[in-house]
């Protein structure tokens, strides 16, 4: 068990270095394999060496080998926070003896932080990386119910997803300007996974999303950053508390079949 966490600790490591291009390129609509990754600012390649999670930042002294202008401290936090999250939902996944469905899980979490990052800088989900999800997280979560012999819980996800996507279509039509099209279509992606694995699941991480973001429109009043009016993306928080619906053991409940 141990080996698997640190496996799992190092893969999100590397993934987090990836998902830096990914929040970079998408909306940019440039390639994720060519070119090779470079200094955003001068254009120069980044050296192998200088390209290892976290280390490469600190062996730079946080600035770029070629023009020494400063790297942003965004690039060790991403690849640490990814690393932490990769840990937390393998000992989760072990936790529920679901390790079956690790991959989904894994996949949800690195598209959710690529997805909230780019949300926070652009304030929109690209459909080049939300539409493609279904499938896959779909194709996923179909194995490991085939691996558990337990389609009731896939087809609770289906429900699930269907019902929160239902929801935030709702809210985006009544309400458009707290709502864009793109946290819709995320809704449905994370549903999918939350109810895969409980019905309480689902609605702590539907939910959670509003009370987090409440809170943060609270904070941002109080301290005279912000206020009601100011726009603040959804989907980082929408991310987030999918994630500690997941990771959290939250009080459970039945319909309709156990």
């Amino acid at each position: 068990m141990a080996v698997l966490l640190v496996i799992s600790a190092l893969l999100g490591l590397a993934v987090g270095s990836f998902l830096n291009v990914v929040a970079y390129r998408v909306p940019r609509g440039e390639s994720l394999v060519s070119p090779p990754s470079y200094c955003p600012v001068c254009g120069h390649p980044v050296r192998a060496r200088h390209n290892v999670p976290v280390l490469g930042w600190f062996l730079l002294g946080g600035r770029c080998a070629d023009c020494g202008l400063p790297i942003s401290r965004r690039y060790p936090l991403v690849e640490l926070l990814t690393g932490a999250l990769f840990l937390a939902i393998m000992a989760r996944m072990a936790g529920l003896q679901l390790l079956s469905a690790l991959p989904a899980y894994l996949y949800v979490t690195a598209a959710g932080v690529a997805l909230a990052l780019i949300d926070i800088d652009f304030r929109r989900l690209p459909n080049a990386i939300v539409l493609p999800s279904y499938p896959l997280i779909a194709g996923l979560l179909t194995l490991s119910a085939w691996w558990q012999q337990d389609w009731w819980s896939l087809a609770r996800a289906a429900i699930g997803g269907g019902a929160l996507l239902a929801f935030y279509l709702a809210v985006a039509l009544a309400y458009p300007a707290g709502m864009q099209f793109g946290d819709v279509k995320l809704s449905g992606i994370l549903g999918g996974a939350l109810a895969y694995l409980s019905w309480s699941t689902l609605l702590a991480g539907a939910f959670g999303g509003f009370l987090l973001g409440g809170l943060f429109g609270i904070a941002l009043i109080a301290t005279g950053r912000g206020g009601r009016k100011t726009a603040v993306p959804f989907g980082p928080f929408m991310v987030a508390a999918a994630l500690l619906a997941v990771l959290l053991p939250v009080p459970t409940f039945r319909v309709f079949a156990a």
